[in-house]
């Protein structure tokens, strides 16, 4: 224990105990940090048994007291699937570059609802847990890491049932491919994640000074959605707004995704490189205001 906090601890003489005895028989010595950017990385991966149990948490009692249980995981995005099948491709007409429409949609409801899961639940990190916060230390990345890491197993689920879906249509005949690019899912997946957790530690650094930013999340994963190809194809944006539109990063997890599992999109490299220089941005900026914010946030949360 003694030896890992050293490796955390600044360079400052050590302090001398208040009973007289010397510091190289404390265990424990907690000293604080004055860097620009203090990134407590090696402390993330010391409190892993932690963030086991908030992956267990999240995972067993958001729904322990249901009775359909995990089946939520499933049923959540094909309702929603046929939702939009109906809406969109039956009344609104919306083309689908000659994808089946439930696959379709739920290969938009899919990619997009893990983003837009971490994003929202991260995005609470300090105003949520600030009763753990102000009782007990571990690193407070902690709680939106493991936000990230349930999800991704709640994302898996869901993938599954969209590849029996696919199954279904290409034993029906359905003009649908899987080829190479299905291969980069894992790059998507970890772009998702990178991004989720990126606007999520933002938003939730901004939300101990300013709660109007809550206000603003939850009306704005509406609006991001339909900013994104989920209901209709990137094909339907026009060419000239094609690289603003890339500047979101789930256009192009999304046009990949269907890329890989269905065989139709116009997304190009550059777009694939556009967003993730621009999910890459976000982490940074999430994680230098998340490191400045955690050492005062009790004083305003």
């Amino acid at each position: 224990m003694k030896s890992e906090l050293a490796a955390c601890a600044t360079d400052s003489p050590p302090l001398s105990p208040p009973d007289g005895t010397s510091a190289a028989e404390w265990t424990t010595i907690i000293r604080p940090r004055h860097h620009w950017l203090d990134i407590d990385i090696a402390g993330v991966w010391l409190y892993r048994d932690l963030i086991k149990l908030f992956v267990r948490r999240d995972l067993v009692a958001q729904y322990k007291q249901t009775i359909l249980g995990p089946l939520w995981f499933m049923l959540g995005p094909i309702f929603t699937t046929a939702v939009m099948t109906v809406v969109f491709g039956r009344i609104a007409q919306i083309p689908t570059d000659g994808i089946p429409d439930f696959l379709f949609y739920m290969s938009g409801t899919v990619m997009w609802g893990y983003v837009g899961t971490c994003f929202t639940l991260t995005s609470d990190t300090f105003v949520t847990n600030q009763g753990i916060f102000g009782k007990v230390y571990f690193p407070r990345l902690v709680v939106p890491v493991s936000v990230v890491i349930s999800n991704v197993m709640k994302f898996s689920i869901q993938l599954a049932v969209f590849l029996g879906f696919l199954c279904y249509f290409c034993l029906k005949g359905s003009s649908v491919s899987v080829n190479a690019v299905a291969l980069t899912l894992p790059l998507l997946v970890l772009e998702m994640a990178v991004l989720g957790l990126g606007l999520g530690i933002l938003v939730s650094s901004l939300t101990t000074r300013y709660r109007d930013v809550t206000y603003l999340v939850t009306f704005g994963v509406a609006l991001w959605m339909y900013a994104s190809p989920v209901i209709y194809p990137m094909s339907q944006v026009p060419e000239r707004w094609r690289t603003i539109y890339s500047l979101n990063p789930v256009s192009s997890i999304i046009e990949v995704f269907r890329l890989g599992f269905l065989g139709t999109s116009v997304v190009t490299i550059q777009d694939c490189l556009i967003g993730w220089i621009v999910t890459l941005t976000i982490l940074f900026l999430g994680i230098l205001l998340f490191s400045k914010i955690e050492k005062t946030f009790m004083d305003t949360v």
